[in-house]
C-alpha cells in the first residue's frame, strides 16, 4: 500500500463502505484498504476518527442535499425544478443513506444532521408543490409522498429496483400534474 488519496477519496470511499457493508462496516481498515493507502495517509488528513466521520457526514450533508436544493432553487419552473429533486433523489446512494440513518439511531450529532437533511429535501419539495398546487395542504402531502417514498426505498432489503422506483416516482408526478391532490381535504 503506497497509493496516494485525497481528502475527497476519504469521503466518496467512506459512503461507498457505508453503502457496501453498513454502519458497522465503516472502519478506518476498510476505507483504507479500498483507497490502498496506510493509516498515516489517513492520519496526513484527518487528526482522529471522529473527525473524519463527523466530517463525513457533513461531507454528505453539503453533497447530497444543501448543494443539490441550492442548484434546483436556480430554476424558475417548479414543476422542472421537482424533476431536478426527485430525479437526484433517484440517483442518492441510497445503501449510504439507509447506513446513516441507522448511525443517526444511536448519535445524537449524525441525527441532528439527518433530521436537517430531511426538513431541507422536504422543505424543497414542499416549496415546489406550493407554487404549483396553491395549497399547503396539498403541497404538505405531496412533499411527504416524496420523501417517504425515497426514505422508504432506502429502508427495504429488497434488491434495488432503479427502474421500479422512477416508475413510482412517474406515478407520483402524474398525480401531481393530473389534478388529483384537489381532492386533497383541506384542513386536515
Amino acid at each position: 500500500m503506497a497509493g496516494v488519496a485525497s481528502r475527497e477519496s476519504f469521503f466518496d470511499t467512506g459512503l461507498d463502505v457505508l453503502s457496501d457493508l453498513g454502519y458497522g462496516g465503516l472502519k478506518l481498515a476498510e476505507v483504507c484498504q479500498r483507497l490502498g493507502v496506510t493509516s498515516g495517509s489517513f492520519y496526513h488528513y484527518f487528526a482522529s476518527w471522529s473527525v473524519y466521520t463527523n466530517e463525513l457526514v457533513a461531507h454528505w450533508y453539503e453533497g447530497l442535499t444543501v448543494n443539490v436544493v441550492e442548484a434546483v432553487q436556480a430554476e424558475p419552473d417548479p414543476r422542472k425544478r421537482i424533476d431536478s429533486l426527485i430525479h437526484a433523489g433517484l440517483l442518492l446512494p441510497h445503501g449510504a443513506e439507509a447506513a446513516i440513518r441507522v448511525w443517526s439511531a444511536i448519535d445524537p450529532e449524525v441525527r441532528a444532521v439527518q433530521a436537517e437533511v430531511d426538513r431541507q429535501r422536504h422543505d424543497a419539495m414542499y416549496q415546489c408543490a406550493l407554487e404549483i398546487l396553491a395549497t399547503p395542504r396539498q403541497a404538505e402531502l405531496f412533499a411527504a409522498w416524496a420523501v417517504y417514498l425515497l426514505v422508504g426505498y432506502e429502508q427495504t432489503l429488497l434488491p434495488m429496483d432503479t427502474a421500479g422506483l422512477s416508475w413510482i416516482a412517474e406515478q407520483l408526478l402524474a398525480a401531481l400534474d393530473g389534478g388529483r391532490f384537489a381532492s386533497v381535504p383541506a384542513d386536515e
